[in-house]
């Protein structure tokens, strides 16, 4: 058959409309042939065209006359031969990798495999249902949908409060959200989510995958869905579930605003793995346009693939022609779609080589390298399953890290394990036995106490044991130490002496949040004492579990955090850049930290059981060499996990000022702000109490 298909151009990959017709470009260094397949708005296929060119590894045509909004997908002519790592299968219909949007749904049906699940042979059978009516099609863009956005706001390191959302469960039950929009990408951006933002000091927003993503079988069958989203098969298409009327320009609609409300976008994404799953899975895009290339296998068994990710396999972002997909898909989100940053999920598996994991690998230097890219906010998830995957403060200079020490760290010394205080005082001080090196600098640690994975803040106050049965898997699944702690009773109750400890204990781990050097992160809902009942797995909970509930809001938690965000802001010791080690001030000769015991002197940390201490914070010895000035700040926190109240015997102030306790955690009033008079002071049981300096004597 004759194609009517002009050759086209391999220069840009995907569907490009040029106001005469669109060309068409997909890589494969593998296949021995490609389809065009087209598509009516019913989902029948109406043409099917060879793409006429291959130039070097891209096949590429043109098609004149076709206008955006057509649908099409690609069939891919080669071996399957799953023990030499080819998967070719051409009755499976594939997206575009670089497709933007999709036409149609998913739906669970077995001709999606490229093998004949009957068979006993599995994978290494071949199957000939053509899986086309069951797969979504792609659909050639519309470039007036996907104008430039201009840069959005860019708050410093030391000034940013990140807030991890899920793009749906954040505003699905909001009362004061529009029914319309709720759990969409308007909604996100809504007046009434706006305003809460602004009151809780949040500078930039991290949501959770929006690449489009597909719910994963197992999870089908049991009558639940992948809520997370961490199962990726488009990383250029917005994730149509979350739509609203206005579909993909709602997207950006919600980053114009805000952007506005000089709030940053940053987004989680998933390049570690995709959605196909193991030799097991489904053949829906990579895996049947060139498996051996888009995937690393494992040396000598082909047929499988190396799964550092523990999700079936992992993407090979070493070959070139991924890698390019990879970064060209950042550079769509940052300057097509408005982002301003990205959040690196299993951050390790793109830094691995041949020779396992390197900092100065070829995707961290073509990262920095890219002049789109060098300017934009990276944030690390630094570890992976594989062999030496955990690589904590082992990233470039560029990254900031998801520092789950810090996590632990927090929750074990309110919980009361041995030798808490101690980790707890690294973590403080912004882990610098991990990250001082190479330049770096404080911010570089993401201090979280927790995040969508795990127990929600009021949960670590509310059980001891996760209580997953709703996952379907008998509670197996999720973290199994968590550092909780249920403070006497597992779970709901009306004793008000068990509820009173529980909400002081999130005070305290808030107030410790916000009081460490570091880029601090929350949790959606923990600001409002948000509850998942126990569960700490929630990735298949797209209901109440996985929702925010804001109608059990506990506004003074709110009100709390809102504070205690202002405190952090007006109080620029609390984020410093530089690290802090004891150093000596040129100034005035004190040093940048201290640490006390209760009685005043010296802290001694040799104590497994030590509960109990004070820390002095200044600016940094190396900050005022530098900047050759100080402004005199200095803060006293006294960290106290005993039950009882106490005394803590207050450092000397300076002459003609007084310290001024300005926050207690333990205290009806949070923020008294009232001057200490005498040389100690109460320390209330289970609290933090920061203290200022004031001008009067």
């Amino acid at each position: 058959m004759t194609t009517p298909l002009r050759p086209g151009s391999p220069a840009h990959l995907g569907a490009r409309f040029d106001g005469d017709g669109t060309n068409f470009a997909v890589f494969s260094a593998h296949a021995q042939g490609m389809e065009l397949c087209l598509f009516d708005e019913q989902g029948t296929e109406t043409a099917r065209h060879a793409l006429p060119e291959k130039t070097g590894a891209v096949w590429h045509g043109y098609l004149p006359g076709l206008a955006p909004g057509a649908r099409y997908g690609y069939r891919a002519h080669g071996d399957y031969a799953p023990e030499q790592g080819h998967r070719f299968n051409s009755h499976k219909l594939l997206l575009d990798p670089y497709t933007r949007e999709l036409a149609g749904g998913w739906t669970d049906h077995p001709s999606l495999l490229g093998y004949d699940d009957r068979s006993a042979g599995l994978d290494l059978s071949y199957d000939t249902r053509d899986s086309a009516p069951h797969v979504p099609k792609s659909v050639v863009p519309d470039p007036a949908l996907f104008e430039p956005i201009p840069a959005g706001p860019r708050a410093d390191w030391s000034e940013t409060l990140i807030y991890e959302a899920h793009a749906k469960g954040l505003t699905r039950t909001h009362p004061g959200v529009a029914e319309a929009v709720r759990g969409t990408y308007e909604g996100l951006a809504s007046e009434p989510m706006l305003d809460h933002l602004r009151e809780i000091g949040v500078t930039a927003i991290e949501l959770l995958p929006v690449h489009a993503f597909i719910d994963d079988g197992f999870l089908l069958k049991k009558g639940l869905r992948n809520y997370w989203g961490y199962n990726t098969i488009g990383f250029f298409a917005p994730e149509p579930r979350y739509f609203g009327a206005s579909g993909i320009a709602g997207f950006r609609e919600m980053v114009g605003r805000f952007h506005a409300a000089g709030i940053e976008v940053i987004l989680d994404v998933v390049y570690n793995h995709t959605a196909e799953g193991d030799h097991r899975g489904p053949t829906l895009c990579y895996r049947g346009l060139d498996n051996a290339s888009y995937y690393r296998l494992i040396a000598g068994q082909p047929r499988y693939y190396v799964n550092d990710t523990g999700c079936g396999n992992t993407v090979n972002v070493a070959h070139p022609f991924v890698l390019r997909m990879v970064l060209d898909s950042l550079r769509f989100w940052v300057t097509q779609m408005g982002v301003d940053g990205f959040r690196f999920d299993l951050a390790s598996t793109l830094g691995r080589e041949d020779h396992g994991f390197d900092r100065e690998g070829g995707f961290f230097d073509a990262l920095r390298q890219d002049p789109v890219l060098a300017d934009v906010r990276l944030i690390a998830e630094p570890w992976d399953i594989g062999p030496g995957g955990y690589q904590l403060g082992a990233f470039p200079g560029a990254f900031a890290e998801w520092n789950d020490g810090y996590r632990d760290s927090a929750r074990r010394f309110w919980k009361g394990d041995e030798h808490g205080a101690q980790d707890l005082g690294a973590r403080l001080l912004g882990s610098a036995e991990q990250f001082d090196h190479d330049g770096r600098r404080s911010w570089s640690s993401v201090n979280f106490i927790t995040s969508h994975d795990g127990f929600t803040l009021a949960d670590v106050t509310r059980y001891d044991e996760r209580h997953n049965e709703a996952n379907g898997e008998d509670g197996a699944d999720g973290h199994g130490s968590n550092y909780s702690d249920n403070c006497g009773v597992e779970g709901e109750t009306d004793d008000p002496v068990i509820r009173a400890r529980r909400q002081r204990r999130q005070r305290n781990l808030i107030a410790t949040l916000f009081l460490s050097q570091g880029t601090p992160m929350l949790l959606a809902g923990d600001e409002i004492g948000n509850s998942q009942g126990g569960n700490n797995n929630a990735y298949c909970q797209d209901n109440e579990i996985g929702w925010i509930d804001w109608a059990g809001a506990d506004d003074s938690l709110r009100a709390f955090t809102a504070r205690m965000a202002r405190f952090r802001r007006e109080h620029p010791v609390t984020r410093q850049t530089h690290f802090l080690h004891g150093g000596i001030r040129s100034a005035d000769g004190l040093q940048d930290v201290e640490w006390y015991a209760p009685d005043g002197t010296p802290l001694r940390w040799n104590r497994p059981d030590l509960s109990r201490f004070g820390l002095m914070l200044r600016r940094s010895s190396e900050a005022t060499v530098q900047a050759g000035e100080d402004d005199g700040e200095a803060l006293y926190i006294v960290f106290n996990r005993r039950p009882r109240d106490s005394q803590a015997v207050l450092p000397p102030a300076p002459e003609g000022r007084r310290w001024v306790r300005a926050i207690d955690t333990g205290a009806a009033n949070a923020f008294p702000s009232a001057p200490c008079r005498g040389a100690s002071t109460g320390i209330k049981g289970e609290s933090v109490t920061v203290f200022t300096l004031d001008g009067r004597a």
